[in-house]
């Protein structure tokens, strides 16, 4: 078969390693059950508030991981760094669900599987997209789609699980779902060759002319990376304030059953999934700048409405949810071949892990600012997000100029 065609095969096998991966974003689900769980074993008093520190620690040490994986997979191929990515995770999950404090949890799972989850979706992502130089866009949506459909599944599975066997026994199962399946995942992962090209497609020139692609020396000095990172933050930091505590936005602020709060993490994270793909797909022919000014709005319009939701409209807080989660999936499918747009496909690995960076500091900053501003009011927190939002505007401003001159 040809690496034209087998490539579909390893779309979909990232793809569905990622459906496992993006658990993270069911973090909410586990965080008021775990909270009540230790306060019992380890005789303190903890609420789903303080998970969130474990929750902003995984995805802060994300950078890491993406940039010492990403330096291997650009170099040696995909393959151990997926297996090691999956054996780390789920260990974390298992310690999380063994843990007796919440420094094991801090450890289990903000620093195991926050190293684990780096290496895989980092491999998983920039790997595929050395396949679809036609197609970033696309592929770019799916592989990162798959990763965000994973709440979708995992948040209305383990309110189940919980509800059943317990906080403790649902995190220590997904610990061996999430490893098995990225271990046999990196099993099967390729290395794409270097000067690859799709049957029936004719390269396009970058920026970066003569066949020469961009390094991270090169990228750093660049104006236009500055811009599109600082983009990145402000379209970020919205979305993970409102997706670290979905649930307990919700139970304590909109006074819904723990049931209903959870159909609408399920909102979110649908729409978080369809805007992965969706963008992706719409920044192919739209283009990106456009796409991701589209996001901003979705997400300014969410703010706004759940800032005016209460139990008695619970559809426009599923509305605001679906509307902040679809702005958060568009930044997420986008910016994958957006940077290997800018940037070439050579050092993407590398690359993409700096440039996701600016995720990984939204993923550490939303959630603390989040329960921070919550304390002046819900509707004040959300116009601070507004307006984040809003300064991501700017920046695509700041980008066209370069990019003229």
């Amino acid at each position: 078969m040809s690496l034209t065609r087998h490539r579909w095969f390893i779309l979909a096998l990232a793809a569905f390693v990622n459906l496992f991966a993006g658990s993270i974003y069911a973090w909410s689900v586990f965080a008021a059950p775990l909270a009540e769980h230790l306060s019992q074993v380890a005789g303190t008093t903890l609420a789903a508030g303080d998970m969130a520190v474990a929750f902003s620690l995984a995805n802060a040490v994300g950078p890491l991981p993406l940039l010492i994986g990403g330096w291997i997979t650009d170099r040696f191929g995909p393959r151990s760094v997926m297996m090691a990515g999956g054996i780390l995770s789920g260990l974390g999950y298992w310690m999380t669900g063994s843990a007796q404090s919440f420094t094991a949890v801090l450890v289990g799972y903000g620093l195991l599987f926050g190293i684990g989850l780096g290496l895989v979706y980092g491999c998983t992502v920039s790997n595929t997209l050395k396949f679809f130089p036609d197609h970033r866009g696309f592929a770019g949506g799916l592989t990162t789609a798959a990763y965000g459909l994973s709440s979708a599944v995992i948040a209305p599975l383990a309110a189940h699980f919980i509800g059943t066997l317990g906080v403790a026994d649902t995190l220590r199962s997904l610990g061996v779902a999430i490893g098995c399946v990225a271990v046999i995942g990196g099993l099967f992962s390729v290395r794409c060759p270097a000067d690859f090209i799709p049957e029936g497609w004719t390269p396009t020139k970058s920026r970066f002319s003569q066949g020469l692609d961009a390094d991270w020396h090169q990228m750093l000095k660049t104006p236009v990376f500055w811009s599109m990172w600082a983009l990145l933050l402000c379209g970020a930091i919205t979305g993970m304030m409102i997706l670290s505590h979905a649930q307990s936005i919700g139970m304590n602020v909109m006074g819904l059953s723990a049931a209903t709060a959870a159909t609408g993490v399920a909102f979110l994270a649908f729409s978080n999934t369809s805007g992965r793909l969706l963008a992706g797909v719409l920044s192919d022919y739209l283009g990106r700048t456009r796409t991701l000014a589209l996001a901003l709005t979705s997400s300014i319009a969410g703010l706004t409405a759940l800032a005016s939701a209460s139990a008695d409209t619970v559809p426009l807080f599923y509305a605001g949810l679906a509307a902040v989660g679809l702005s958060l999936g568009a930044f997420m499918g986008v910016y994958p071949g957006f940077t290997t747009q800018e940037f070439g496909s050579r050092h993407n690995s590398v690359n993409f892990a700096l440039m996701f960076m600016g995720f990984s500091l939204a993923g550490t900053v939303g959630p603390i600012l989040m329960n921070q501003l919550q304390t002046a009011g819900f509707s004040i927190a959300c116009g601070a997000a507004a307006v984040i939002a809003a300064a991501g505007f700017l920046f695509i401003g700041l980008y066209r100029k370069q990019k003229l001159n």
